[in-house]
């Protein structure tokens, strides 16, 4: 009896370090699907235009009209379902958006 509890905590023992990581690897696959991953601001890196639209388009109803790069802020207009028309502004290092009107 003794052994067979042994087994099982050594089983159990190797198992949860295993299920942990997995669970860390399935959160973080989820969350890259559900928001764009957010850039380390670095000097000289900037995001593209695709990028700011895929900033903007993440979790966002509506469509995407155009974008224009102003330096150190990349403003992307966006359309709602509702026919209402904004300019997203998205920092143009990060990739955060910042504010919208």
């Amino acid at each position: 009896m003794t052994r067979i509890r042994v087994l099982l905590l050594a089983a159990l023992m190797t198992a949860v370090p295993m299920a942990d990581a997995v669970a860390r690897d399935l959160d973080q696959s989820r969350g890259q699907r559900e928001e764009p991953r957010q850039r380390q601001a670095q000097p000289d890196q900037r995001i593209s235009l695709a990028e700011a639209e895929r900033s903007v388009r993440a979790g966002r109803p509506g469509r995407y009209l155009n974008a224009s790069d102003r330096g150190n802020v990349i403003v992307v207009r966006w359309a709602y379902p509702d026919g209402r028309i904004a300019d997203i502004t998205v920092d143009a290092r990060s990739g955060r958006i910042i504010g919208e009107r």
